[in-house]
Formats: structure tokens, C-alpha cells, sequence
């Protein structure tokens, strides 16, 4: 195989539409521009949400409501089953998880969940767990250590 023998798959490449070719093509007369106007022009744009100068839906209508989805504070779920890679007795932290790459992504820290079963005794010290999952760990001997989120400087006055 050469550079001169080298063809694209069939049917990757289309022949490129003739526009304005006689009313009866079929993309004749206004070559599938519709009527006159502005958007028939060439070079025009006309940004989403613009009606003509008529005050746009997405101003007429009322603003009401509070999102704090902003200060939310996110945590990257992990399963106890996820855990029984680590040996028996090892230390579970976020940075731990995050070398496996059982935590990825940015987070305000690691939650664990309790899906599945797990089968070693492990100290897991993580941001969050949920019930079921600090059951399980607890029923084999192992234990669980919560660490406190920091909290945020409070706003100057």
C-alpha cells in the first residue's frame, strides 16, 4: 500500500449540494433559503433567543426562585465492595482511594456507600458515610473516622 493508492471508504465522502440549479431541482429559486429577508442573506446571524426587537420570552418572563446549587457540597461515591482490593487492615483514605483511582474528579471529599459486601477489616477515614456501609466495615472489626469539612472564612463586614 502507497500514498497514491490511498482512497476514502465508500460512501464517506458525498458530492456537495448544487444550489440554485432551475425551480424544477428542487433547490432552485431560493436555493433553500426560504422567502426574502434577513436570514436569506448571506453572511447573517441572528443570536438564540432574538425576536425581532420584540422584548424576548427569557426577559418577559418573571425571575423568582434561590439556586445554592453553587455551595453545595459534593462527594464522590465509592461502594464497599470497591474496598476489598486494599489489604486487610490498611488505612482508607481519600488519598488512598484517589491512587487506586476509585476517586476521581474534583470533590469536597469521599462518601462511602454500602453496596456490596466487604470481606477485610480496613480503617476507612473519609468525609462521609452512609449507614448500611458503616455497618458492614464495623461488623468485621474495622472502623470509621469521619473528618470534619473545613468551613468557610466567614464574610467580612
Amino acid at each position: 500500500m502507497r500514498l497514491h493508492n490511498l482512497k476514502p471508504r465508500p460512501g464517506s465522502k458525498h458530492r456537495r449540494k448544487r444550489l440554485g440549479q432551475g425551480e424544477s431541482s428542487g433547490r432552485g429559486k431560493t436555493a433553500g433559503r426560504g422567502g426574502k429577508g434577513q436570514t436569506a442573506r448571506s453572511g447573517s446571524s441572528i443570536r438564540i433567543g432574538f425576536e425581532g426587537g420584540q422584548m424576548p420570552l427569557i426577559r418577559r418572563i418573571p425571575k423568582r426562585g434561590f439556586n445554592n446549587s453553587e455551595f453545595a457540597t459534593t462527594y464522590v461515591a465509592v461502594n464497599v465492595s470497591s474496598l476489598n482490593q486494599f489489604e486487610a487492615g490498611a488505612r482508607v483514605d481519600e488519598t488512598a482511594l484517589r491512587s487506586v483511582g476509585l476517586a476521581n474528579g474534583t470533590s469536597d471529599g469521599v462518601k462511602i456507600l454500602g453496596s456490596g459486601e466487604l470481606t477485610k477489616k480496613l480503617v476507612v477515614v473519609v468525609s462521609a458515610v452512609s449507614a448500611s456501609a458503616k455497618t458492614k466495615i464495623e461488623a468485621l472489626g474495622g472502623s470509621v473516622e469521619i473528618i470534619a469539612k473545613k468551613s468557610p472564612a466567614p464574610a467580612r463586614k
